[in-house]
């Protein structure tokens, strides 16, 4: 039997305990670390695309690629980890992540270096440091398991915040490939002593729902069949955050066509991202207390207020304002699918589903990105790209009212709904 499938109740002295909070810590700064792959290649583009004499798009690509492996490889991992608990994937990856980035380092063609950022930084580095690390901490609450599996999904955020101005300040002073090196021997060094916190096996759920055996399957959660149910949640993650990336990903570009220096549009993205863990403190706290559906639903719709108010305000002060206000209310909305799962699925398949459902979140993220500068491409200004990202977010409301709507069905595993039915 797998080593951490192990029934637990409310009792156990894991759960909510002082080593739980110790594991989501270690968790936090694995996210954050486990990101360098990530976000470097954002950094290292221009660097790229002068050594090997490319074009933009093709120096473009070692993202692209990180971005691909990454969204695969975290549905791999998290099916490893519900096998063989999240340790042993999380070792795995840090030692990827650092041996691919010195390869990377001596890449001598850019498809060198586009392959092992695809396949070794992202497939098996990176991608076991997202799902699986949300889908463990699940585990090791209950009656602040929203606010805990926030915490959690914000080391994301805060790789984002870490790693783009150290390794800018690592090119400067040392060129790239030297930083790639130092970068993943910090990766490996740091990571696997923090792998080792995450030893102990996982007690499944720490509910009585979830320490009673699984119900089968066809017992249909909100009434549909749970490949329904997964594909409406991976459905609801996409649309979201195609929505989620029109700001974020091109509010640099739309303050440069406004006549404002790009740095300014710099700023406000980090007034987004900034109120972005703001939010998913909120929502995870929130979360505990009304449910994870109603609160998905509350930040789907208030960023559909959020978009529409970039499309009359577009002065300086107002965009500053309206992009704290997006930030604000944005944040939450990926933490909540993590607890939908939780809710509604076995807590034994949550590595493999709720990685599945983040993964999904990343390619609308990298889908919206595309789009919106495809449709800014066609029609020469950013209005209509604002008009789609409010059309898919309406499609995410639509998704959670109807799930919400049928939340009076029994058959769930987790415990933020049963909470919420009481």
């Amino acid at each position: 039997m797998p080593n951490h499938e192990i029934t637990a109740t409310r009792g156990h002295a894991g759960i909510e305990s002082p080593y739980a909070w110790a594991r989501l810590a270690a968790a936090v700064l694995i996210m954050g670390l486990g990101g360098c792959g990530m976000y470097t290649a954002t950094v290292v583009l221009p660097l790229i695309q002068a050594e090997f004499g490319i074009s933009r798009g093709d120096a473009s690509l070692p993202y692209t690629a990180t971005m691909i492996g990454f969204t695969i490889g975290g549905v791999l991992m998290g099916r490893f980890s519900d096998r063989f608990g999240v340790m042993r994937p999380i070792m795995l990856g840090a030692l990827c992540l650092g041996g691919g980035l010195a390869l990377a380092a001596s890449a001598t063609s850019v498809w060198q270096f586009t392959l092992v950022h695809g396949l070794i930084i992202g497939f098996l580095g990176t991608s076991a440091t997202f799902g699986p690390l949300v889908a463990d901490i699940s585990h090791w609450f209950t009656r602040r398991r929203g606010l805990a599996v926030a915490i959690c999904v914000s080391g994301n955020y805060l790789a984002g915040t870490f790693w783009p101005p150290v390794m800018q300040a690592l090119f400067d002073a040392f060129g790239w490939r030297n930083a790639y090196f130092m970068a993943g021997a910090a990766c490996v060094l740091v990571m696997l002593p923090l792998a080792w916190v995450l030893r102990r096996p996982a007690p499944i759920g720490g509910t009585e729902q979830d320490a009673a055996p699984a119900k089968p399957m066809s017992e249909r959660p909100l009434g549909l069949r749970p490949a329904a149910l997964q594909a409406l949640i991976v459905l609801a993650g996409i649309s979201c955050c195609v929505a989620m990336s029109m700001p974020q990903v091109h509010i640099v570009a739309y303050c440069g066509d406004l006549g404002f220096a790009a740095q300014r549009g710099a700023e406000m993205l980090s007034l987004m991202l900034g109120c972005g863990i703001i939010s998913r403190m909120a929502s995870g706290w929130i979360a505990d207390r009304i449910g994870a559906l109603r609160t998905m639903l509350l930040g789907s719709v208030l960023q559909v207020v959020a978009l529409a108010l970039f499309l009359p305000f577009n002065s300086l002060a107002s965009l500053y304002v309206v992009s704290a206000f997006f930030g604000l209310v944005q944040g939450g909305i990926v933490p909540m699918y993590a607890l939908i799962v939780r809710d509604y699925f076995p807590a034994s398949q949550a590595g493999a589903r709720v990685s599945l459902v983040l993964m999904a979140t990343v390619f609308g993220m990298a889908l919206g990105g595309w789009m919106t500068g495809a449709i800014f491409d066609l029609t020469g200004s950013y209005t209509a790209a604002f008009i789609h990202g409010i059309g898919w977010n309406v499609l995410n409301v639509a998704i959670a009212v109807f799930m919400l709507q049928r939340s009076s069905r029994p058959f769930r595993f987790g415990a933020s709904t049963a909470r919420t039915a009481a």
